[in-house]
């Protein structure tokens, strides 16, 4: 969860409609593979979540779209559509700092990724660093947002 934290601080700071969100993929044996963070605002793309670029980067890595026995270390519950990449991936571990009560898609409003009519299950491990990782998105929600 440290290096999600520093992955998240590095989006520029003149980014403040895009949550500070870090998001690292680890292959099996616990080697770092992917880093990203929130990219949103930048590209003008609403699918550049961190955790999505980070599963693209991770695939490219490996060379497949099937990330079995890596994990997923993101800083913010992903989304709905973050939380469907997750499952799609066949990504068995994800490990969350701060729950998203806005779009949170794991435990907070939805779990797709642990929705038994699903063909895959992710296991997950929840408020790792929560007090660092919630006071990075209370800090940025404290900021004044453009929307």
């Amino acid at each position: 969860m440290r290096r999600a934290l520093q992955v998240a601080r590095t989006l520029p700071s003149q980014r403040a409609d895009d949550p500070p969100v870090g998001a690292v993929v680890y292959d099996r044996d616990g080697h770092e593979i992917a880093a990203a963070h929130n990219d949103r605002a930048r590209t003008d793309d609403a699918t550049a979540c961190a955790e999505i670029l980070a599963l693209r980067a991770a695939g490219n890595a490996l060379g497949t779209w099937r990330l079995d026995g890596c994990t997923l270390v993101t800083t913010l519950e992903p989304n709905t559509m973050s939380a469907g990449a997750l499952v799609l991936a066949r990504l068995p571990r994800l490990v969350i700092g701060s729950w998203n009560k806005y779009d949170g898609a794991i435990c907070s409003l939805w779990d797709v990724v642990r929705d038994r009519r699903l063909n895959h299950f992710v296991e997950v491990t929840p408020e790792v660093l929560i007090s660092e990782t919630d006071t990075l998105y209370n800090d940025y929600l404290d900021t004044p947002q453009p929307f």
